[in-house]
């Protein structure tokens, strides 16, 4: 498999290399953005087809968790098939269920569908990956990583844009048809650009079945696990007994899969210091970049009122800052240890997230400008250093491999930050609310003004109100706990993110080798 993988670095055309490598990235920008446009018109979907409310969220769910089990399979299907024929495989795949989605007339036929796009969608970011330290030189690879990176981070951004225009548009339809003429034309050019490598069969002769049925069964309870928890508690009997279902299932897996010569998920990668200090990056990453982008349009559109399109066009500013910030990041990536620009980007992109924690009732894209403009700046430099430190030192034949779990880690950073993100608005609400109404009854004039409360009402005032003031109060003072909730919820994700930097001094300074051009 190594004397494979090193074949696929191309000596000549390497204008054909990055024409292959574009369409890659085209590829994973609609699997990142098709979450992201389908989240922002849900309710639009769920009135189309009748969908009881209870139920709309499995048309996430099923994508979500079709995506985070294939992608550690990425490795094995990369043995298997070779990087170009996963790749137009996977995409074609994508293609079909988009427009299966987009012709379902139930609920069932929807997530079935669903299953499929998540499951094909999931490959591509980590094949993505791979591919820039397996077809790139040394000198080539901090700009093939940040092109990838730029994309794969944009697409969220730009998502409820996408997402907003099309349902205002046009109808629900077009979130998924969007999909079709461009995952065509990108699987066509994969097919014609990328290097030949022969198939191999006998893949499936080592194929560890158990392994597999256990790695799905551990990372399926996992995600409902942490869907359930919020609404339902964490200490409930449901939500335990899937979190005691994923870890037995998980240690069993991890047992198996340790005393096989050929696993089915190479998990000797975390042995290797840099990858694991990597892992953890991204694992982080993921709790501060899917928890930014969850909780932005939360506030936006329940305390704010706004559609998905203004929602769209405020977060623009971080998409913004990513790509004005990306040459720079390409240019310092060449010169600086891959430590110091990790550590300074999670420490700015904690800034930023912590620079959010003090949002009122009133706050708007004003107030939203610089915060969103930090983040923007930091994040290429939470991804394109740790994924030189994760991948860019690992000989070819298990940069597949690597690239699935780490892309995993970023995954199941999103899952455990949203899951701990809506704990925490869910449970801190009514106690905030019960707070600001002790605070309001005791006349205080900081209070109301956080509140929007008519001063003079609260002003000199000591005891209950009556039953017009508290009427005119309360719509008032629980969108005020409910911002309360937000910030501490914003707080949380910022310590957890600074706390990225505890890793860093572990990580040697990164060394290419078997990753020579």
């Amino acid at each position: 498999m190594s004397e494979r993988l090193e074949s696929a670095r191309p000596d000549e055309r390497p204008a054909i290399v990055w024409l292959g490598f574009m369409a890659m990235c085209v590829g994973m920008f609609m699997a990142i953005l098709d979450v992201q446009v389908v989240a922002t018109s849900l309710p639009t979907i769920q009135s189309a087809l009748g969908i009881d409310p209870d139920q709309m969220s499995w048309i996430q769910t099923a994508y979500l968790i079709a995506e985070v089990v294939a992608i550690p399979l990425t490795g094995f299907l990369t043995r298997l098939l070779t990087m170009r024929w996963l790749f137009a495989t996977a995409i074609s795949l994508f293609v079909a269920a988009s427009a299966g989605c987009a012709m379902s007339g139930s609920f069932g036929e929807l997530v079935a569908w669903r299953v499929l796009q998540g499951f094909s969608g999931g490959t591509l970011i980590p094949s993505v990956f791979s591919a820039v330290f397996i077809l790139f030189p040394n000198e080539r690879q901090a700009l093939a990583t940040t092109i990838a990176g730029v994309l794969a981070v944009l697409a969220p951004t730009v998502g409820p844009i996408v997402g907003g225009w099309l349902t205002q548009t046009y109808s629900w339809h077009w979130l998924f048809l969007i999909n079709i003429i461009p995952g065509i034309v990108s699987a066509i050019l994969a097919a014609r650009s990328l290097p030949r490598q022969a198939t191999d069969p006998s893949e499936l002769r080592h194929l560890d079945g158990l392994a597999l049925a256990l790695m799905a069964t551990a990372l399926t309870t996992l995600e409902l696990g942490l869907k359930e928890a919020p609404t339902s508690g964490w200490i409930s009997a449901y939500v335990l007994s899937l979190l005691t279902v994923c870890l037995a299932s998980g240690g069993v897996f991890i047992w198996r899969t340790l005393r096989r010569n050929r696993p089915i998920v190479d998990l000797g990668n975390f042995g290797d210091r840099n990858f694991l200090v990597g892992s953890v990056l991204s694992f982080v990453l993921g709790i501060g970049l899917f928890g930014s982008v969850y909780l932005m349009p939360v506030f936006l559109a329940f305390i704010r009122g706004h559609d998905a399109l203004e929602i769209g066009m405020t977060m623009l500013v971080t998409g913004i800052a990513q790509l004005v910030t990306a040459p720079i990041a390409v240019a310092l990536e060449k010169r600086m240890d891959a430590r110091l620009l990790s550590a300074a980007g999670f420490a700015l992109f904690a800034i930023g997230v912590g620079m959010s924690a003090f949002q009122d009732p009133r706050t708007d894209y004003d107030a939203m400008f610089w915060p969103q403009v930090v983040r923007g700046v930091a994040i290429m430099f939470c991804l394109l250093p740790p994924t030189r430190l994760a991948l860019g030192t690992l000989p070819p034949d298990r940069i597949p491999d690597a690239s699935g779990l780490f892309n995993l880690m970023r995954n199941l950073g999103g899952a455990i930050g949203i899951a701990l993100i809506d704990t925490i608005i869910y449970t801190r609400s009514e106690p905030l609310g019960e707070v600001l109404w002790t605070r309001l009854q005791a006349g205080d004039i900081e209070a109301a003004t956080f509140v929007g409360a008519p001063l003079q009402t609260i002003s000199g005032h000591s005891g209950s109100f009556d039953a017009d003031t508290t009427a005119l109060l309360d719509p008032l003072v629980q969108t005020a706990a409910s911002v309360q909730a937000i910030n501490e919820a914003w707080m949380v994700i910022a310590v957890l993110t600074g706390c990225a930097l505890l890793s860093v001094p572990f990580a040697r300074r990164p060394t290419p080798t078997g990753n020579q051009g």
